[in-house]
């Protein structure tokens, strides 16, 4: 039989909650322990959630030898440093996207990985629902005929003074938050790389960007365009253009059980309904076929890779005014 993978969450984080109900509902996955920097947050947060084991340290954590899997939910600047220390202490990673903050961080990842032969994988969870999947399928299949453009936005309010999705240092700033999910987006319908990239930033006090508006082309000849931001009305959604049609996704990046999506052809729009499971269970039972049955996963370490570089050539196109080349930053 399967062994049932006992895993931890390393932080007591919000997006924690959303991790918790899919990890109780796979039967291949037991959620053992939960850490925080102090032993009260942690007993406090085991008792909320019914969580067996609280760490008052992430140290304590990682020492555990029963926990298999951690998953690292801690603010952006933390992730590699400490997806590092996981796979030292021999843990297998799951890590909140993204990974890290520029691709010498995300290389060390990659080479502790191959010394430790354990698992990573960044936690873009709308990469292993079925509503992505089948929009891929209808791409790739020429449901809209040559690919043209892609368009998208992801944008939200965010009202909390001091919200550390703003602070520079710790890697805040929408693209790194949100604008992260349209680029990734991008990269896996046209599946390949951009070659030119340009940004434009609306900065906040401490210079991390409180709005993103970007653009892409790609080498066979695609182009995107997207825009992300704090201080906009949430909006939420992708479209791709074709020379014989278009998709539409009104909800490209939090799928959920029931969805639809518009595919329009000779000014005939079909209404194509996904059926699927819950949004985070994909990335767990992923993890879980990596580890368990050395299946490879799904979002690989140098497709992470690849999204960091994409973000720091569109922030130094923003910071230059100029256009920049992929090249420049892999």
């Amino acid at each position: 039989m399967e062994k049932v993978l006992n895993w931890g969450l390393l932080s007591t984080a919000r997006i924690n909650r959303a991790l918790i109900k899919p990890l109780r509902a796979s039967k291949r996955t037991r959620l053992l322990g939960a850490a925080s920097r102090s032993q009260t947050t942690a007993d406090a947060y085991a008792r909320e959630w019914d969580i067996p084991r609280a760490y008052g340290s992430y140290e304590a954590m990682l020492a555990d030898p029963e926990i298999d899997v951690v998953y690292i939910s801690l603010p952006n600047h933390l992730h590699a440093e400490w997806t590092i220390k996981a796979l030292h202490a021999g843990k297998h990673v799951l890590c909140e996207k993204p990974l890290a903050l520029n691709t010498k961080e995300v290389d060390a990842i990659i080479t502790a990985a191959k010394e430790t032969g354990k698992v990573v994988a960044e936690a873009f969870m709308y990469r292993h629902h079925a509503q992505t999947l089948k929009v891929k399928e209808l791409v790739d299949n020429g449901a809209i005929g040559q690919l043209q453009l892609i368009k998208g936005a992801f944008t939200f309010m965010l009202k909390r003074e001091g919200d550390i999705r703003m602070v520079k240092e710790f890697g805040g700033g929408s693209i790194w938050d949100v604008g992260c999910y349209p680029i990734s987006y991008a990269r896996t319908i046209v599946g390949a790389e951009p070659t030119e990239l340009f940004g434009w930033q609306v900065s906040g006090p401490d210079g991390s960007d409180e709005s993103f508006y970007g653009q892409m082309r790609f080498g066979n000849g695609v182009h995107m365009q997207f825009d992300s931001g704090f201080k906009t009305p949430s909006r939420s959604y992708i479209e791709i253009v074709g020379t014989d049609g278009t998709i539409q996704i009104p909800d490209p990046f939090k799928p959920g059980l029931k969805n639809e999506i518009y595919l329009t052809k000779d000014d005939t729009r079909e209404t194509l309904k996904i059926k699927a499971q819950e949004l985070y269970l994909g990335e767990v039972e992923d993890m879980c076929d990596a580890i368990s049955v050395g299946q490879p996963t799904r979002i690989s370490l140098a497709d992470s890779r690849a999204n960091v570089a994409v973000i720091l050539a569109l922030l130094a196109s923003a910071e230059t005014g100029k256009s920049t080349h992929l090249g420049d930053f892999v």
